[in-house]
């Protein structure tokens, strides 16, 4: 992510997992421009949603929310707990809407995250994102489950956000395809992003691109991740945390994962592409000091902080 023109050096602390809508908001909090956000989503050649930047509370902390909101016919319906890790785990953690595999998709919640999706390639598991076959609904009601790389640049391609935006978002995706080529034993120009390819997850990688463009962002520290334990339900069956993309992710990337007691998924497929792509280091300097603070919040309810914490600084 080098940009001699630039200068901002952002430090992620990924205590509670990392998801795409976790990381956005964080990076709002930041200073990232919504309007300059809005105007980037609304100009992609896809319709089916609408985005949310609000305030919540997380640990008795005021943290920044992005949501991005589906209509009827690209729902998929992701906020089901006790779906994703069974009725007691649901219990205990409140089903807050943190999204979340439902129904075979991924979510892309992280750590007391979220929606993200991204499971369909995410979950090493290409399944459907938009959890539709799941209930023997109409496949045609949910057009985005089947994009692959090609379609998804093109996308990328034809919206109205800079050239720096546009190459981080596809640098985003190309992390996401390799880790599902790997685990689907499929060359990457045959993965299908049934996840990944829905609305949400092209919104929240998007926005990704926007936000770190607006932010000025060169430099990515991010020391290690951390991740929770167990297992989560995807459309093609029961997987063990980290699930196949992001363990493949983090392996080809060399991050350093730190694994806790937290039962539950706290790294989502999008959210360790994310820190694939534009991390540039993860050795933070002896001394340094930090110019502004972003928390941006999951929508799971783990026993965690429940968000990513973003700074800028100086050595």
């Amino acid at each position: 992510m080098s940009d001699k023109r630039m200068g901002n050096t952002l430090y992620l602390e990924c205590r509670s997992g990392i998801s795409g809508d976790m990381f956005v908001a964080s990076l709002i909090d930041l200073g990232a421009s919504s309007e300059v956000l809005k105007r980037g989503l609304e100009s992609l050649p896809m319709d089916g949603f609408e985005i949310a930047i609000t305030r919540v509370k997380k640990s008795g902390l005021d943290v920044c929310d992005f949501d991005v909101i589906l209509d009827e016919a690209h729902e998929n319906h992701d906020h089901d707990m006790e779906y994703l890790h069974g009725e007691a785990h649901g219990a205990e953690y409140g089903s807050d809407h943190g999204h979340a595999h439902d129904h075979g998709h991924m979510h892309d919640a992280g750590g007391g995250d979220t929606h993200n999706h991204a499971h369909d390639a995410e979950c090493g598991c290409a399944h459907d994102y938009g959890h539709a076959h799941d209930h023997g609904q109409a496949e045609h009601a949910h057009p985005h489950m089947h994009r692959g790389l090609p379609e998804i640049y093109a996308m990328i391609d034809k919206a109205d956000i800079t050239p720096r935006a546009k190459e981080i978002s596809r640098r985003i995706f190309e992390v996401l395809a390799k880790a599902e080529s790997k685990a689907h034993g499929v060359p990457m120009d045959e993965v299908h992003f049934h996840e990944v390819g829905a609305v949400d997850s092209i919104a929240d990688v998007v926005a990704a691109g926007i936000c770190l463009d607006d932010l000025e962002i060169t430099e990515v520290i991010v020391p290690d991740l951390w991740e929770g334990t167990g297992t989560v339900r995807c459309q093609h069956g029961i997987l063990p945390i980290p699930v196949p993309a992001v363990a493949n992710i983090v392996m080809d990337n060399q991050i350093k994962l730190h694994v806790t007691n937290v039962e539950g998924e706290l790294v989502t497929p999008t959210g360790a592409a994310i820190v694939a792509a534009v991390r540039t280091s993860d050795t933070l300097p002896e001394h340094f000091s930090i110019e502004r603070i972003g928390l941006g919040a999951g929508k799971r309810e783990y026993k965690t902080a429940g968000f990513v914490r973003a700074m800028i600084i100086r050595a």
